[in-house]
């Protein structure tokens, strides 16, 4: 038993160290640097965040961006009419144990479309941390669920007789 109370401390000890560590701080200000450089609609500052073979997943099914060439394509065309506005409001982070990866997860909010989840994983490359994938979610209310399932339907039935779907 003594064995096990310890085991449970250390671990309990371990877990609460590496929530603290400076790498943590460091992943919230690489994330929190990409967000103000997509509201400062600074393309290279942004770009620079990402992995070279880095993929950003948007919201609409078919949104499946790798960075060369269709996000950072995409990333300077909207940025010359102004970037996004995210926030972080609540992040939880987690470091593997080999302290060169890690994965988090964000509730962000936008003044003008509300709150959204994005989740991502970063690696550590030449002792800076940069974001490899990153995917964007609507938070839905379980009370809309129904609703939205419904909408979701009558918008591919309607792509599907227009041709669109793939």
């Amino acid at each position: 038993m003594k064995i096990r109370v310890a085991l449970l401390t250390t671990l309990l000890a371990a877990s609460l160290a590496m929530a603290d560590s400076p790498a943590v701080d460091d992943i919230g200000a690489v994330l929190d640097d990409f967000h103000d450089a997509a509201a400062s609609a600074d393309a290279d500052r942004y770009l620079e965040h990402l992995t070279e073979d880095a993929v950003f997943m948007g919201t609409d099914e078919w949104e499946r961006w790798p960075k060369h060439p269709d996000f950072s394509v995409y990333v300077a065309q909207r940025f010359a009419d102004g970037g996004w506005s995210y926030r972080s409001v609540e992040r939880n982070v987690r470091i593997a144990e080999s302290g060169d990866v890690a994965w988090f997860d964000e509730v962000v909010f936008s003044e003008r479309n509300g709150r959204f989840r994005g989740t991502g994983v970063l690696t550590r490359i030449d002792g800076e941390w940069k974001i490899a994938h990153y995917a964007m979610s609507f938070l839905i209310f379980n009370e809309n669920w129904t609703e939205v399932i419904e909408l979701t339907r009558r918008t591919r039935d309607a792509k599907d007789s227009a041709g669109e779907a793939e």
